[in-house]
């Protein structure tokens, strides 16, 4: 899905307009479903340590790298972390561990492929099942990407990502706006929040994100790549939540931009599409470059004259990232 433009900037026409208020009266209605869920669910304990990054806004805020880091936290201080996703876009249910020498995209989602290069990855439609299996394979620490809307696996830390320029919206919930649920109800529940930034020196609007006076852990983060742009022209494209981020992320990293091409979030690329692409690039002399997380959705036959620009997330402050861990393990022995 493509977000409507009016989510996050003014009704630029009148179509716009009128697609705005239309879909107003729905906003408490998918509101109150989604509190009701939380509400009258009881959520089911796991013998290992539950930690869910989920967000408040549909589409892409960084999550799927800040579950990777976290995970990687996690191993570097000995303690064995293991992914938990529904799979988004894949037809498989699960449980089951992810298999990167068999499974593609199309059978696990994009995200899962991408979080499987670090740690061992559990699909599960059934967020209890995947955490059960998970603990069965010696799992001290299970880290849900996405479900902070899901009430039915408990958590030991619930922690929010937010994507500090785009913020949430126009502030309101789906389908008038991006939100999930009204954010106030959100960070309830919350117990931290990570502030995703385009590049290590932004200084983050707290007022504008309405988090200036709000009593929770702020942590900032940023994606940095794992290697500069490649050399010479290049033609980008991409099919997540923001693409100008990663068009914007390779201009600024030095990367010499030729043309660009946005597609939908977990856009299923054809060969057609690929076809298209190549002809643009070849058009302007330069090179296809996609972000990684594009490149898993590519079939393997497909992917030649493409190249991957893969980031990750790094924390201003690594330590507080490491205290959240510890504050989350400390509460998951606690209840046991």
């Amino acid at each position: 899905m493509k977000p409507p433009h009016f989510w996050y900037h003014e009704p630029a026409t009148l179509i716009d307009q009128i697609t705005s208020l239309l879909m107003r009266p729905l906003a408490p209605l998918y509101g109150a479903q989604v509190a009701a869920r939380i509400r009258n669910t009881e959520p089911a304990k796991v013998d290992a340590a539950v930690i869910c990054v989920g967000n408040l806004t549909m589409g892409g805020t960084g999550k799927t790298p800040v579950t990777r880091a976290l995970i990687e936290l996690l191993a570097e201080a000995g303690t064995n972390a293991q992914g938990l996703s529904r799979g988004y876009g894949g037809s498989v249910k699960g449980p089951i561990c992810v298999d990167l020498s068999r499974h593609t995209a199309k059978d696990v989602g994009d995200e899962p492929l991408i979080l499987a290069q670090a740690a061992p990855v559990w699909i599960s439609r059934n967020r209890i099942d995947g955490a059960r299996a998970a603990v069965l394979h010696g799992a001290q620490a299970i880290i849900m990407d996405d479900g902070h809307q899901n009430p039915h696996l408990h958590k030991d830390m619930s922690i929010v990502v937010v994507d500090a320029e785009a913020g949430w919206g126009n502030d309101r919930v789906f389908p008038a706006g991006p939100l999930r649920e009204p954010v106030s109800e959100g960070l309830s529940r919350a117990d931290a929040i990570i502030l995703m930034m385009p590049t290590s020196g932004y200084e983050p609007d707290y007022d504008a994100l309405a988090l200036a006076d709000i009593e929770l852990p702020i942590l900032k983060a940023w994606l940095a790549p794992v290697a500069p742009p490649p050399d010479g022209p290049l033609f980008a494209f991409a099919g997540i939540g923001r693409p100008e981020k990663f068009f914007n992320s390779l201009a600024q990293q030095g990367g010499q931009l030729a043309g660009t091409k946005a597609y939908p979030d977990h856009h299923d690329f054809s060969r057609n599409d690929l076809r298209q692409l190549k002809l643009m690039a070849a058009s302007t002399g330069a090179q296809l470059i996609t972000t990684e997380k594009d490149w898993v959705r590519i079939p393997a036959a497909e992917r030649d004259g493409l190249t991957a620009w893969p980031v990750r997330a790094v924390f201003a402050e690594p330590a507080r990232a490491n205290a959240l861990l510890a504050r989350a393990l400390d509460a998951a022995a606690a209840r046991r």
